[in-house]
């Protein structure tokens, strides 16, 4: 399958340096949500939880922070953002969370990784040390795989059946696929040939923070397919 390929970014196709916090200003309230649209959890044990609430309810879901048990069983889909993929990966175990997750992604629960998320979701990670791992996308992931906080940037990206053009995305300490493991991983985006945005099944991953930039049509992707879920086969 043919998918779209980003050269990496420089200042001669667009890279520009990440301002923590600049794109966050002016942000008009978010709609509420309609009578029966879908209950979309984040992950609010550590990341920019806020951010994505804000960017689901922009696109019609009934968006909630998740932080236990019985938070999870209520949602129809999960956003897991970008922040500390060890502490994630720890507060995890330490609430108890992560296996209820597994069950959850293994009955068929869509999910969304983000930075983190991305890292959190792959099956392998390419480091010589061991963290907890949810698990469910058969990659190998490269934390950091851009560089340092400061190395963090802006670009624009296509990403397959995304509509409109390229994305408007921020890679902040950003990982990235370094190998596919199975042939169902579909790849959606790729930098210098490496996978940025991965789906398998029912989840979704990408290496940069779709939630900062104001454009919301990742989140829109992933808000239409938890919706076309709940719709019996």
């Amino acid at each position: 399958m043919s998918t779209p390929s980003t050269p990496a970014p420089s200042p001669a196709n667009g890279r520009r340096r990440w301002v923590p916090g600049e794109r966050l200003v002016g942000r008009a309230p978010e709609p509420t949500h309609a009578d029966g649209a879908p209950t979309i959890g984040v992950l609010a044990l550590q990341g920019d939880v806020l951010e994505h609430l804000r960017a689901l309810r922009r696109c019609g879901a009934n968006a909630v922070e998740v932080r236990t048990t019985e938070q999870l069983a209520q949602v129809d889909g999960l956003v897991l953002p970008g922040g500390e993929s060890t502490t994630i990966g720890k507060l995890l175990e330490r609430f108890e969370l992560m296996q209820p997750l597994r069950d959850r992604i293994g009955a068929g629960l869509p999910v969304f990784g983000t930075c983190a998320g991305m890292i959190l979701l792959s099956d392998e990670l390419d480091q010589d040390r061991t963290q907890p791992l949810i698990g469910g996308i058969a990659v190998r992931t490269r934390r950091n795989a851009y560089g340092r906080q400061v190395d963090s940037f802006d670009t624009h990206l296509e990403v397959a059946g995304i509509e409109g053009g390229p994305m408007d995305v921020s890679f902040i300490r950003a990982p990235r696929v370094q190998q596919v493991l199975d042939d169902r991983v579909e790849v959606l985006a790729s930098i210098e040939d490496h996978p940025v945005v991965v789906r398998q099944g029912h989840l979704l991953a990408a290496a940069f923070h779709p939630e900062v930039t104001g454009d919301d049509r990742l989140h829109a992707a992933f808000v239409a397919a938890v919706e076309r879920s709940r719709i019996p086969a």
